[in-house]
C-alpha cells in the first residue's frame, strides 16, 4: 500500500510540474514555429518545421537591450553588496543604538508598493538630472534588494561563533580587517544569495524601467519586450524568441547557484 501510495504521489506531482512548466515549453515552441504555422487550428504541440528566424530578430533588434539589462543588473548586485553587507555586519555584530528599530524599519521597507516609490524616484530623478539614466535604474532597483539584503546578512552573521571573531582580534585586526578577511569569506552562501535575488530583481524589473527609462536611450530588456510585442504583435516567433533569451541568464543562474541560495536564505533559522 505505502509503495502504491509513494506512486500515486509521484504520479500528481509529475502532473502538477507539467502543467506549471507548459506555459515555459510553449513559448519555447513557438520561438521556432514559423508564422504561417501559428494561424494553424490548433497549432502543432512541436515545431515541425523549425525556424530560427525569430532569434535572428532577436539578435539584431534586442541586443541593445539585453546589454543594458546586464549593466543595470551588475550594478545593482554591487551597490546592494556594497551597502548591505557592513550594514548586516553591524546589526548582528556590533549592535548599535536603535539596531532594532532599523531592522523593523527595513521590514516595513519591503511593504511599500513599487509604484509608489517609482512616483517618489521620478520627482526626485527629474530635479537631479539623472531620469532616463542607467545609473538612476541602479539605484531605484538597488532600493528594493538592500532592505532584503540586510535583512539576510544579519541572520546570516548572527550565526557565526564570537571565537572566530575574537581570534582576529587577538591577532591584532580592527573592525574593517575582521569583516573583510574573517565575516565576508564565511558568508559566502550569502553573498551568493544576495547578488542572485538583487541580480534577478533588476533584471525583471518593469515598475522602476517603465517609469524612470521610458524615454532613455539605453533601456533594460522588459521595455524591449514591451515596445516588441505592441510594434509587431503578429510576430509571434521573435517575441517569444525575446522571452526565451531574456530568461536564460535567470535560469543558469539559478541553476548554478540553487545550492548556495538555499543555504543562504536557511541561515540563521537553525541555531544550536
Amino acid at each position: 500500500m505505502s509503495a502504491a501510495r509513494s506512486w500515486g504521489k509521484t504520479a500528481i506531482g509529475l502532473v502538477l510540474t507539467g502543467l506549471m512548466l507548459f506555459p515555459v515549453y510553449w513559448m519555447i515552441n513557438v520561438s521556432f514555429t514559423r508564422d504561417q504555422d501559428m494561424r494553424k487550428s490548433p497549432p502543432h504541440l512541436f515545431p515541425v518545421d523549425g525556424t530560427l528566424e525569430g532569434y535572428r530578430a532577436v539578435l539584431e533588434q534586442q541586443g541593445p537591450y539585453l546589454v543594458t539589462s546586464l549593466v543595470v543588473g551588475l550594478g545593482t548586485v554591487a551597490v546592494t553588496l556594497l551597502i548591505a553587507a557592513p550594514a548586516g555586519y553591524s546589526l548582528a555584530k556590533l549592535r548599535p543604538r536603535g539596531g532594532g528599530a532599523l531592522s523593523f524599519a527595513l521590514l516595513i521597507a519591503q511593504m511599500i508598493p513599487g509604484i509608489i516609490m517609482a512616483m517618489g524616484f521620478y520627482a526626485i530623478f527629474l530635479s537631479t538630472g539623472v531620469l532616463n539614466t542607467i545609473p538612476g535604474l541602479i539605484v531605484a532597483d538597488s532600493t528594493l534588494a538592500v532592505p532584503f539584503a540586510v535583512l539576510v546578512f544579519t541572520a546570516f552573521m548572527s550565526g557565526i561563533p564570537e571565537e572566530l571573531l575574537q581570534a582576529a582580534r587577538v591577532d591584532g585586526a580592527g573592525v574593517l580587517r575582521t569583516f573583510w578577511s574573517v565575516v565576508l569569506p564565511v558568508s559566502r552562501n550569502s553573498l551568493i544569495t544576495v547578488s542572485l535575488f538583487a541580480f534577478l530583481w533588476a533584471w525583471s524589473d518593469f515598475i522602476f524601467a517603465s517609469t524612470l527609462d521610458q524615454g532613455g536611450d539605453h533601456q533594460p530588456i522588459t521595455l524591449g519586450i514591451y515596445h516588441y510585442i505592441g510594434n509587431n504583435n503578429q510576430q509571434w516567433n521573435a517575441i517569444m524568441a525575446t522571452a526565451v533569451i531574456a530568461s536564460i541568464p535567470a535560469a543558469v543562474l539559478l541553476v548554478i547557484a540553487q545550492r548556495y541560495v538555499a543555504a543562504g536564505v536557511t541561515a540563521g533559522a537553525m541555531k544550536d
